[in-house]
């Protein structure tokens, strides 16, 4: 069996920067376990697998090389990038996904691509795990957590880009994942994201994260409208809009690869 498939940095509009995802559109679905066999021959932070359902939305899966993911940004504007580059359908589209519901997708006029996610603010914790502060070497001046991740919050952005974790302290944590975050010096507020139980190392860019984070920092920044810095090695730009129930993020993509897989 022949698929198509397609290789998107997101997040970004330079070749090499952002997050990279591999996007495979599918006439049906194939077995969890052929799709997990593709995500980690890809080796990319996450896979996306996309069926277009009857009501023209198309039902979205991602799949890390260690496990399928509930929630993933930077592929479903990966998906986005590639439905509408493709001319496989026009915006704006719909994505659906078991956990988080309908992910609708818009076309903004300076080319960003601006995605609908549920407001998934984190709430402060009072007794953090140890293994948090003693994972991240360093301690943060606060602590949140939502359902995807612990939010270790610091005063600083170069504490943030300082860190060097011990993931094998942070994998103890699963299935929570770990976003350190701080005020940014050119951007609102920066973050990186690690995730060693379900993905890898560190994520270069993490979109649904920013659901989380982009509540957060309107709320203490006292504005709805922020630019977030994920200050990873490939780094990655996300343009965040807090309107109630609903976190708006939205990015930029570049189309690195397009080929044909045979499984």
């Amino acid at each position: 069996m022949k698929l198509p498939i397609y290789q998107v940095d997101a997040f970004t509009h330079e070749l090499f920067k952002g997050n990279s995802a591999a996007v495979v559109p599918l006439q049906q679905w194939m077995s969890d376990a052929q799709m997990q066999a593709i995500a980690v021959e890809n080796n990319l932070s996450e896979t996306a697998f996309l069926v277009r359902e009857p009501d023209g939305a198309f039902h979205i899966r991602w799949f890390s090389p260690i496990t399928e993911i509930d929630f993933c940004g930077h592929a479903t504007l990966a998906s986005a990038f590639v439905l509408l580059g493709q001319k496989l359908a026009t915006a704006p589209l719909v994505f659906r996904a078991a956990a988080v519901g309908d992910i609708s997708v818009a076309q903004l006029n300076d080319g960003l691509l601006e995605m609908s996610f549920p407001n998934r603010a984190p709430e402060p914790v009072e007794n953090p795990p140890v293994e948090l502060s003693n994972g991240l070497r360093t301690l943060p001046q606060t602590v949140l957590k939502s359902s995807q991740a612990w939010f270790a919050v610091y005063e600083d952005e170069d504490q943030v880009r300082q860190l060097s974790p011990d993931l094998a302290l942070l994998k103890s944590l699963a299935p929570l994942d770990v976003v350190a975050t701080a005020p940014g010096s050119q951007q609102d507020f920066v973050s990186r994201y690690f995730w060693p139980a379900n993905g890898g190392d560190e994520d270069p860019v993490t979109g649904s994260i920013h659901a989380g984070l982009a509540p957060y920092w309107s709320e203490r920044l006292g504005k709805t409208q922020l630019l977030a810095l994920q200050a990873s090695r490939r780094s990655g730009l996300l343009h965040c809009r807090v309107e109630g129930e609903r976190v708006f993020v939205a990015g930029h993509a570049v189309l690195y690869l397009q080929g044909t897989i045979e499984v």
